[in-house]
């Protein structure tokens, strides 16, 4: 019984080491790899095994670089990662080219050896112009969107008001507070402008007395003259 249960595993060993080798030669030992272009700036890549043109199971070990077409510039390194775009086939790359023609060169060195080679252009993308939120005129069930204010607007109108505000409560304030008191030099100006008064009124006050004695006294020697006579 243990004879016969050794015997087993030794046909399944030796029939499982003729029949890996079998299917490694079905796909050959060589890969196929097509440099298919880009896609915004990231090199796309088929890679596949030369004989049957399946797809490649494991991960590759591959190098992508690429020299422009004047020879002033070089890219890479780089290396493929798997292309969900393009399964079960299709390569990419992480990184991404910058606008121009390139000439890309893809080397797989495991699980097979390969090359391919192609000439990319890369075109120069302009941005989308940006369309603020409040300048869109749609409108939704037959009403007129209301355009939201912008910030500068937002802005303007906090800071209009808030001068505004603050020029009512200036004009409120001043109206508020009290007359300033008189200076010092007001009220001695003041002070001395009576005294000058009350002066002239005495001097007037006794003239007019002077004059009234002076006429007392000239009735009375008028008076003694005719009595004299």
């Amino acid at each position: 019984m243990r004879i016969r249960i050794v015997l087993s595993a030794t046909l399944t060993a030796l029939g499982l080491m003729f029949l890996i080798p079998a299917a490694a030669h079905a796909h050959g030992d060589t890969l196929k790899v097509v440099v298919t272009g880009q896609r915004a700036g990231h090199v796309t890549t088929d890679i596949t095994w030369e004989n049957d043109g399946d797809a490649i199971d494991e991960n590759v070990a591959a190098t992508v670089n690429a020299v422009s077409v004047d020879g002033t510039r070089t890219m890479g390194p780089w290396r493929l990662v798997r292309d969900p775009a393009a399964a079960p086939a299709g390569w990419t790359t992480a990184e991404t080219l910058p606008p121009g023609s390139w000439k890309v060169t893809v080397e797989v060195g495991f699980p097979a050896l390969g090359k391919g080679e192609l000439e990319v252009g890369v075109p120069v993308v302009d941005p989308a112009p940006t369309t603020g939120a409040g300048t869109t005129g749609a409108t939704t069930g037959g009403t007129p969107a209301v355009s939201a204010p912008t910030p500068d607007a937002a802005s303007a109108s906090a800071s209009g008001s808030g001068s505004g505000s603050g020029s009512a409560a200036a004009t409120s304030a001043d109206a508020s507070s009290p007359a300033p008191a008189p200076s010092g030099t007001q009220a001695a100006s003041g002070a001395d402008g009576a005294a000058v008064w009350w002066t002239t009124a005495g001097v007037a006050v006794t003239a007019l007395a002077g004059a009234g004695v002076g006429l007392l006294l000239r009735r009375r020697r008028m008076r003694g003259a005719c009595r004299t006579s």
